[in-house]
């Protein structure tokens, strides 16, 4: 029998459903195995652009426009109630289908509104479908979303008996709102090795894109992900822009680089005694530094932005770096199992970060695990991953979470 889900995300300005099925066998002498599909996922962004920033009210209210909307949709695409003693339900449309074995929704971290927006719609699900309620970890399901895409069954392509990576791994978390590296052990078992003790990795870049691409660029984008904007304008070749040669040392981890314009940017320093793997509060400062006010021009903005990514990115790297020699220093059996460095989050889809973090790690020494990061449609905030967590949980004993249970605004990984 498989397993079947209905998921909602609502944890900030995406409201996004998903309808999850695995176990799914697409041959009859096929084993069973961690094979997945994906029958229905989509999502609303709110439009917060004259804000240039997450508006909550706006958000909110986008929530409240669209979700019921989504929801309409994804049952619209559940499973056919075909196999023999499956429990259905009639749509209005006097369709059979196949009820939902349980409700996935995010619980938090996140707006606390946006996320109870959320949360009591899956609650009024539950309840009418009498089955049970999993609150999932946001940050949690962005961790294990490399599982989700190794299982998706696409096409004829042989997907792993058991879901990729395999425990443990390292987790580096990198959004708008979260910059964690954790070491994941389990679906429930994730220790914090490093924190931002101020600004998240991806709020600085806005920060700093906001400063440097030029205005005419912003104001035509559409959309408030303006490190990814910044991402485009610094590589408009992608990766045959890319000239990343790590520094080959810590001196040359710390010290500024001279460029032709004149500036450098100082690397933030990092926290060395009570706090090994804290980020250091003049990582902010990225993003007061730029001079792009006034005439500068086009390509020295482009040498800003590369600039600024290569110094965040390099400093994220460090504490990868820092967190993988701690473990192997201090938890040598945990260490000698870990094969893969997940990168996940929003930030996760800038490629230049992806080439950068796997060229650090083989110049530290550390060539020999694999750095796995989700398609770029599951690195942003998405349903299909709340629904994998979901039934990642299940299938590991949790099922079902209360139905007063309310939303986290602020919820510790650990």
């Amino acid at each position: 029998r498989t397993l079947l889900t209905l998921a909602i995300e609502t944890s900030c300005d995406d409201t996004s459903v998903a309808v999850l099925e695995t176990d799914v066998r697409r041959k009859k002498n096929a084993k069973q195995g961690s094979h997945a599909i994906l029958h229905y996922h989509e999502k609303a962004t709110a439009d917060n652009t004259a804000y240039r920033g997450i508006h909550p009210v706006t958000s909110l209210e986008s929530h409240q426009t669209n979700l019921a909307q989504l929801v309409k949709m994804a049952m619209s695409k559940l499973p056919k109630a075909i196999p023999k003693g499956t429990t259905a339900i009639r749509t209005r449309s006097g369709q059979i289908m196949r009820r939902p074995d349980f409700i996935a929704v995010t619980r938090g971290p996140g707006m606390w509104s946006n996320l109870s927006a959320g949360l009591d719609t899956a609650k009024g699900l539950a309840v009418a479908w009498d089955i049970p309620l999993i609150g999932v970890h946001h940050m949690a399901a962005h961790a294990l979303t490399p599982r989700l895409a190794s299982a998706l069954v696409i096409g004829d392509v042989e997907r792993p008996v058991t879901p990729e990576p395999n425990f443990p791994f390292l987790s580096v978390l990198v959004s708008g709102g979260h910059s964690l590296i954790i070491l994941t052990t389990g679906v429930f078992e994730h220790e914090i090795l490093a924190s931002t003790s101020d600004t998240a990795i991806g709020e600085t870049l806005d920060k700093i894109a906001r400063l440097i691409v030029p205005k005419q660029m912003i104001d035509e984008c559409g959309h408030i992900m303006y490190a990814r904007l910044m991402e485009r304008f610094a590589f408009p070749n992608g990766a045959d822009d890319y000239e990343y040669t790590p520094p080959k040392n810590r001196g040359e981890e710390m010290n500024k680089r001279p460029t032709a314009w004149g500036w450098g940017y100082q690397p933030p320093l990092g926290v060395s005694k009570g706090g090994p793997f804290q980020w250091d509060k003049k990582s902010n400062k990225l993003s007061k530094e730029p001079r792009a006010a006034g005439d500068v021009s086009e390509e020295e903005r482009r040498d800003m932005a590369r600039e600024a990514m290569r110094v965040t990115f390099e400093h994220l790297a460090t504490r990868v770096v820092l967190a993988l020699r701690s473990i192997k220093s201090e938890k040598p059996k945990a260490f000698n199992k870990i094969r893969t460095v997940v990168l996940s989050g929003g930030v996760a889809s800038n490629q230049y970060l992806r080439h950068l973090l796997s060229s650090f790690l083989a110049s530290r020494g550390f060539s020999g695990l694999q750095l796995v990061s989700p398609p770029v449609k599951f690195c942003t905030d998405n349903a299909a991953m709340i629904a994998w967590a979901g039934i990642e949980m299940y299938n590991a004993g949790h099922r079902e979470s209360a139905l007063g249970s309310l939303a986290v605004r602020k919820w510790p990984l650990d």
